[in-house]
């Protein structure tokens, strides 16, 4: 068996089936791996919702490609293309919308 990831040990994750499944839950809990609780259903906390979505759907607008390899082929290239940064400022963020997440007792951070 692999060695569990030492470098962390709180994982933030939502409460989808897989990561609520017993054989997770005991897994995590094996390795002392502790669970930050998210809010069901909330996009302020999941760094796709609220930093990727937004401008992959303003570079996406208006187009018309004519395949899914054309689709497949654009959104690699707008992936490869995006700098190192807009993964960071994504991420970072996360912690301010989770303090204010924190502050409003759970409730939604944007509405």
């Amino acid at each position: 068996m692999a060695t569990p990831m030492k470098e962390w040990s709180k994982l933030k994750h939502d409460n989808v089936t897989p990561h609520s499944a017993k054989l997770t839950q005991q897994w995590l809990q094996r390795y002392g791996k502790e669970i930050l609780p998210h809010p069901a259903h909330s996009p302020d906390l999941a760094p796709s919702d609220f930093h990727l979505f937004g401008p992959l759907k303003r570079h996406l607008g208006g187009m018309a490609l004519e395949t899914e390899d054309d689709l497949i082929s654009d959104l690699r290239n707008w992936f490869d293309n995006l700098d190192i940064d807009f993964f960071r400022v994504g991420i970072n963020s996360l912690l301010s919308r989770w303090q204010k997440c924190i502050d409003l007792h759970g409730d939604y951070v944007e509405k």
